[in-house]
This record gives C-alpha cells, structure tokens and sequence, in this order.
C-alpha cells in the first residue's frame, strides 16, 4: 500500500534530483530517504529512480509515476486545507429546524452563516423536533436548531438559545364571549396547539389540567402559519410563540388571553453529535445563538413600544392583568 512518507520522499527527490535535498526539504535524514524511495519500489515492483545518474533521475516509468504521485499529494494537501480555516467548508450541510424557527429569525441565521462560510451548500429539513432529533443520531441530518431533550446527553453537544414566551390568542370576534363568560374562557372554544408528537401539546395539556380541565378539546396541527391562521378565523384559541404572531397582534388580527399563569416557554438548543467536526459546529451554534437573541431582543423593543389596548382578553375568573404578563424574553 502507497505511504505518502514515500512519495513525499519519491517527488521531491525527482524535483530536486538529489537524496540529500530531499532530505532537507522533508526534515529527516539521507538514509531514511533512500529507505523510503526503496519501500516505494518494493510496493509498485518496479525501479523508479537512476541512481548512479547526476542529479539524480527518473526512470521511464518513474516519470509517468511521477505525474500520479505529485497529483495525489496535492489533492492531500487541499484536503488538509479543509482543517486550516472554517471558512473553507465546502461540504453540504444537512440542518434541520423547527417551523418556530424557521418562520422567525433563521433567514437572518442563513444569510450570516453563507457570508461566514461562503462555500457552504446547505439541505435544510423542517419537522418536529423528536423527528429530528432521530434523523441527527441516524447521521442524516448534522446540526440542529431544536427542542433537546430526545437523546442521551453522551451522545451529542449543544448551545442554549433564546426561549420563545408562550400565549393565548384569540379572533377579535370572540374576545367578548370569553371575557363575559366568568369561569368558563377555557371551556368556551377548543384549542387548537401543535402536533401530539411536540413538547407544546404536551405542556398545553399539562396547563389545563392544572386548571381544571381534564379532558380538552385540542386541534393538532402540524405547521405553525396553520395554527396561527385557525386562529385568525374563530376556531379555537391558539397557543403560540408571541414574537411569532406579534404583528398579527399589533394590527388586532389576534387578540392576546390574559392568563392566570404564564405558559411554559419554548426552549431549544443548538444541537450536534459530539464527533462531528466539533469546532465547525460550535461555529455555526454562535451565529444561531447570536441571530435568536437579536431576533428576541428586537420583537421585545417592539413589544414594549405598542400600546395593545382593546388587544387583549381579561376573563372574569382570571386574576391576570396585560401588566402580570410576562415580557418577551
């Protein structure tokens, strides 16, 4: 089998037509190139180099191996260049998100992550975190912008990003109903949430039977812009990321239920298997960190300097003033 010990030595002897200088160019003795040029011509059978010639030079097949053999450590060295700058990644990059993200701040991640790699290719998959989380440790998908939590800790890294307050909205058309209707807001229309697969279900289900509601009416769907819409139209109160319906909200498409406690926020994570070119990774988890946490401090701003009055739904049973609500964070 070919060593690239060997050929270094077998072309830069051609090249400087002399076992000594090789020996200089490569760092290591005489002998050991000629030891070298020697394994090389036990390998392929064959001599390549005249040695009684002064320089020294090839043979007739040595000097069509010589072609072969500068070719091959050139494209060793370009290889190795992948390793000297990040920026050099030419790879596909296989990442997946969820919709939340998706319909958010990552076309301002895209756009920074193409101008910091600018050979990048990247084969973007959208679905439910558990699903990605699985298509990642099957090695189908190499980085992650999800909920954690799927997967043995061992098995992966990962970057906190920045959480996504969670709200009830309404239509404008049934604010009063909710509101005049003490008690009743949540057994009044169903809900309508993310898929049964997500984390949101589960915590919307969890939310309700903290508040007495056992057994809810809850549409699952599988994309955000549907639930939002759905809800737009009348059919059921939405549970949704504010920072993702905050210009629904600021024009009074959708009006926002004053809760009696906060819904648990949307966490998730910069996630990649722990081989797998760990500083390339942790890379392209800065931008995402930076993007999320521009995009939340952005839409809070926003937040803060609209006035929501008429915009919001004050259920009679509820202790919740828009003042209790938490800020966007």
């Amino acid at each position: 089998m070919l060593d690239f010990k060997e050929l270094d030595a077998f072309v830069w002897a051609v090249k400087l037509g002399s076992f000594r200088k090789a020996a200089v160019r490569l760092h290591i003795t005489q002998p050991s190139v000629s030891e070298r040029i020697s394994r090389l011509e036990s390998t392929v059978g064959e001599l390549l180099l005249e040695r009684s010639a002064r320089p020294i030079q090839p043979t007739m097949r040595g000097r069509e191996f010589f072609l072969h053999a500068e070719r091959i450590l050139h494209q060793r060295d370009e290889a190795l260049k992948l390793f000297d700058s990040d920026e050099a990644f030419s790879a596909p990059l296989r990442l997946g998100t969820i919709e939340t993200i998706a319909h958010s701040w990552f076309p301002d991640f895209i756009q920074r992550l193409t101008e910091r790699y600018p050979k990048l290719i990247i084969e973007l998959t959208v679905d439910y975190s558990p699903a990605l989380n699985n298509r990642l440790i099957s090695n189908e998908l190499d980085i992650l912008l999800a909920m954690n939590g799927y997967l043995a800790p061992e098995q992966i890294e990962c970057d906190t990003l920045s959480p996504y307050e969670m709200g009830m909205f309404v239509s404008p058309r049934h604010a009063a109903l909710l509101s005049e209707r003490p008690g009743a807001w949540c057994h009044a229309l169903p809900f309508i949430s993310f898929g049964r697969q997500a984390r949101p279900y589960e915590e919307l289900v969890r939310y309700l039977a903290d508040l007495g509601v056992q057994q809810p009416r809850i549409h699952s769907v599988s994309t955000l812009m549907t639930i939002a819409r759905m809800t737009m139209e009348g059919l059921g109160i939405g549970a949704l990321p504010v920072a993702t319906v905050l210009d629904e909200w600021q024009r009074g498409d959708l009006c926002r239920v004053a809760l009696p406690a906060p819904l648990p926020p949307m966490n998730y994570d910069v996630i990649w298997r722990g081989a797998n070119h760990p500083r390339f990774c942790r890379g392209v988890g800065r931008i995402a960190q930076e993007c999320a946490s521009n995009y939340a401090r952005e839409r809070h701003t926003e937040m803060a300097n609209t006035d929501f009055t008429g915009r919001w739904v004050l259920p009679s049973a509820s202790s919740a003033t828009p003042e209790a609500i938490p800020p966007l964070t």
